[in-house]
């Protein structure tokens, strides 16, 4: 059954080896437009549908469905060793990554140069993630829109590196959340119409 193997191991890249050249150039130059013709207000609009959306995903999932890890085939913008995921390690992952998101975006608007790199294999999740995960990747998405809000300007003079999109402010880090949601959404869908073939 092609890339629906939900019991043998397969052989991915390892965590954090990026994208393929040509697909990284295509990514960033959409990024570039995403974020110049967006604004605060359009991010938070455009990470609740996505929200919602998510919501309405894992809504019908049990312990046993959310659990299933699935093999699919390796969507636009993101890594290979991403694509072996269950539901809730996809919840976990944007969890890890929402709390990432936060933690820059306070920092910069308070003028604090963070140390260290940002890298995109420190937010793989673990396996076994059960549904707990469900409301504390909820309140990571209300801690993370709450921030945005009371960051008096996310337009940053610091800024802190993306491992794939360089230097950027808290305004460009915010950008980064519905971008990136957008993205898991559809991981979620791909895994659960996947695990019903199985």
């Amino acid at each position: 059954m092609d890339g629906m193997d939900t019991t043998d191991t397969p052989l991915l890249e390892p965590p954090g080896a990026g994208l393929p050249a040509l697909e990284l150039m295509l990514v960033r130059w959409f990024f570039r437009g995403y974020v110049w013709g967006g604004s605060v207000s359009a991010f938070t609009t455009r990470f609740e549908e996505e929200r919602q959306r998510v919501r309405e995903l894992i809504s019908v999932c049990d312990e046993a469905l959310g659990d299933r890890q699935v093999l699919i085939p390796r969507p636009r913008g993101l890594e290979d060793s991403s694509r072996h995921w269950s539901v809730w390690m996809t919840l976990e992952h944007l969890r890890l990554i929402h709390e990432s998101l936060r933690k820059v975006m306070l920092a910069l608007s308070r003028g604090v140069s963070l140390e260290g790199k940002a890298s995109t294999a420190a937010v793989k999740p673990p396996v076994g993630i059960t549904s707990s995960v469900i409301p504390v990747y909820e309140a990571s998405c209300d801690a993370l829109i709450s921030t945005a809000q009371q960051i008096k300007s996310l337009k940053t003079e610091l800024k802190f590196a993306h491992p794939w999109f360089g230097p950027l402010d808290a305004y460009g880090w915010y950008a980064m959340a519905p971008f990136h949601l957008r993205l898991h959404r559809a991981q979620i869908q791909t895994i659960l119409k996947r695990s019903r073939m199985v």
